[in-house]
């Protein structure tokens, strides 16, 4: 049995709506102390993590485009300062775990987070504080799967891992087809290829262009993060 795992630092992509938990939109408070204690008890075995948070928990902009109510920009910019609003709902439930964070965003939010600088968030990771980056990229036309990837290789991350609602990546949907395939690993190439639906081509190719393994793994199983951190079969590792 591994006491000591091998990853030392990490980035947690979480989707809005994983908040959400069975609810259309908001925060499920149950999920939220659910995934605050998750990532402390990694933080107790000595991982750094950052975390990337999604917010379409609480703003969806397709609907609003579709019916011309506002432009993209507009609407990524909405979706951005969402994903501020979850992140520091995340903040307060890692802190009342006793767990130390520090929030960036990518967007200038005065007196509400401090603006991304990857040398500050290592040196955060490096005394054990949970890092949440908010705000995407701070651009628009960009996913927050895309800021992600890119938070993970700026702060030298050993894996990104991609919180899900299914336990990896298969060759069909298993939600229409029983008899689909999850793979245990496949190749930045392979997913590319077959066009399956893991994350944004911008997210994925900045993944394989440097050399950054994803890890895609169901976020609602109880123990399933620790699980990958810890270096067990769990979900799908998605690397060169």
């Amino acid at each position: 049995m591994i006491s000591t795992p091998p990853l030392k630092r990490i980035l947690l992509k979480l989707s809005g709506e994983a908040l959400a938990g069975q609810q259309e939109m908001g925060i499920d408070a149950g999920v939220l102390q659910t995934v605050a204690a998750e990532i402390a008890e990694l933080v107790q075995l000595g991982v750094q993590v950052g975390l990337v948070v999604g917010g379409g928990n609480i703003y969806r902009g397709s609907a609003l485009q579709k019916q011309g109510l506002v432009d993209r920009v507009t609407g990524d910019q909405m979706g951005m300062l969402a994903t501020v609003m979850n992140g520091l709902a995340l903040r307060d439930a890692l802190e009342r775990q006793e767990v130390q964070t520090h929030l960036f965003s990518a967007l200038p939010v005065a007196g509400v987070a401090e603006p991304f600088n990857s040398r500050a968030a290592i040196a955060s990771l490096k005394q054990q504080k949970v890092c949440i980056f908010v705000a995407g990229t701070g651009n628009p036309f960009f996913t927050t799967d895309t800021a992600a990837t890119l938070r993970g290789i700026e702060i030298g991350a050993d894996l990104v891992l991609k919180a899900t609602k299914v336990d990896g990546v298969y060759d069909s949907d298993p939600a229409s087809n029983p008899q689909a395939r999850r793979f245990s690993r496949i190749s930045f190439d392979e997913v590319l290829s077959r066009k399956l639906e893991v994350m944004d081509l911008a997210a994925m190719c900045l993944c394989r262009d440097n050399g950054m393994p994803l890890q895609v793994f169901d976020m609602h199983k109880r123990g399933a993060l620790k699980a990958v951190v810890m270096g067990e079969d769990e979900g799908t590792r998605v690397s060169l």
